[in-house]
């Protein structure tokens, strides 16, 4: 195998990855924010989830998307 092209196409698959996901999150938020489903002070749980046909399945990786940097108002 040869490591550097290895290291670079998963550099690749990763950067394609990142950016396509920052935007499908954007677009998400926004619309829920237009809809009236989100506030727009939240804190949003998300979830990535990789799978390497035949080799891994169902790796998780677990976050949170702040929407503001204000603390949200406490719901009445």
């Amino acid at each position: 195998m040869d490591e550097d092209a290895f290291n670079l196409s998963i550099r690749k698959f990763l950067k394609h990855f990142g950016v396509t996901a920052q935007r499908e999150i954007e677009n998400a938020v926004r619309k829920a924010i237009d809809e009236g489903k989100l506030r727009g002070d939240e804190a949003v749980p998300v979830r990535a989830t990789l799978v390497v046909d035949g080799l891994l399945r169902d790796f998780h990786i677990d976050g949170t998307v702040t929407l503001s940097a204000a603390p949200a108002a406490p719901a009445s």
